[in-house]
């Protein structure tokens, strides 16, 4: 499988937005927007990457969350627009949701309606909802897709914060859930792709403003149970960690920089990467770069194999 990874797309239109729908935490956002964000993130790069997907004809496309700013219904609405460009479809596209696409309570089931079929678990892996759950569980997460030897498992961190704060959670019940997935027989034999968008390795992952508070309990379902590649978002750079696994296992953990970001530093340049993977595990990586004056990506040359 060639598995293209991208995050952090902060795609942006406020056509037919109003003022009124920026009560609250959304209007920090906004005036960051008006300052900076809507310089530097360009959706002319998402729309180039669409465009590069399909020429190269990769297997699946895996997005870790942000694809909205303020989880505005017409942002969410944009945003599936773009999406729906991409040929292979709901089936060959997963995306879980970032810390933006819940900026407000209301993008949580704002991203489940409008891309609730981009993050759709595989038939015989649905959570049958238990009364007795706890308020702080993100109910019917992880999501499981099942393609080829491939086993891709999004994990939800998407949580409504206080102001200036970005941090992520997977919580208790689906981390007990991520564990039963991760043992479970069924995916013997699969090469296992977990998705999260905060990190949840290395210092950013302990940072209590914009980490992931509960790293040291993923961590844990890890050393448990194993997995074969953890990529992540959020920081808008390339990011490369290992997580401990079984029997001494080391585990990669990688970060990409955001799909869309373009200003004055080369490594934070719009970029996503493609995984070469098989039943025996990670053969290969390589990023692809976006040159926004020839309006391309290209592979970078330095890039980790």
């Amino acid at each position: 499988m060639r598995l293209a990874h991208c995050s952090d797309l902060h795609l942006l239109s406020h056509d037919g937005g109003r003022w009124l729908d920026l009560a609250n935490k959304r209007w920090i956002g906004a005036m960051n927007l008006l300052s900076s964000r809507s310089r530097h993130y360009h959706v002319a790069a998402f729309e180039t990457m669409v465009e590069d997907l399909n020429t190269l004809g990769v297997d699946h496309v895996l997005c870790t969350g942000d694809v909205t700013n303020l989880a505005l219904r017409r942002e969410f609405e944009f945003a599936r627009g773009k999406f729906d460009k991409l040929k292979l479809g709901t089936l060959g596209v997963t995306v879980i949701p970032g810390n933006h696409d819940a900026y407000v309570a209301e993008g949580v089931p704002l991203f489940s309606e409008l891309f609730g079929d981009y993050a759709t678990t595989d038939p015989g892996w649905e959570w049958v909802e238990d009364h007795r759950h706890s308020a702080d569980d993100i109910l019917h997460w992880p999501i499981v897709r099942i393609r080829g030897d491939v086993a891709l498992i999004g994990v939800s961190t998407s949580r409504s914060t206080p102001w200036f704060t970005a941090y992520g959670k997977v919580g208790p019940g689906q981390l007990s859930r991520l564990g039963q997935v991760l043992s479970d027989p069924r995916l013997a034999g699969k090469t296992r792709v977990v998705a999260i968008h905060h990190p949840p390795a290395g210092t950013r992952a302990a940072s209590r403003i914009r980490g992931l508070r509960d790293y040291k309990a993923f961590a844990h379902v890890i050393a448990q149970h194993g997995a074969d590649l953890i990529v992540h978002g959020h920081e808008h750079v390339d990011l490369v960690e290992t997580l401990a696994g079984p029997d001494g296992a080391h585990v990669p953990v990688r970060g990409i920089a955001s799909g869309t970001y373009h200003h004055n530093k080369p490594d934070r340049t719009a970029r996503y990467r493609i995984f070469d993977i098989d039943a025996s595990g990670i053969r290969g990586d390589h990023v692809r770069v976006w040159d926004r004056e020839q309006g391309i990506f290209s592979g970078d040359p330095n890039h980790v194999t």
